[in-house]
């Protein structure tokens, strides 16, 4: 948790508010793959990347 604070004060201190929805992207690109990873749809999800 200390790393995730961290991180937030440095996009408020460096003003790089353009990172959070790069951030939100990529963390919901990861959620979708680990979910499906033991699902029938693995195949399909891992040709889209």
């Amino acid at each position: 948790m200390e790393t995730l604070r961290e991180f937030g004060q440095f996009l408020r201190t460096r003003k790089k508010y353009w990172l959070i929805p790069l951030l939100l992207v990529l963390l919901l690109i990861s959620i979708v793959v680990v979910i499906t990873a033991g699902s029938a749809l693995a195949p399909f999800i891992y040709s889209l990347f």
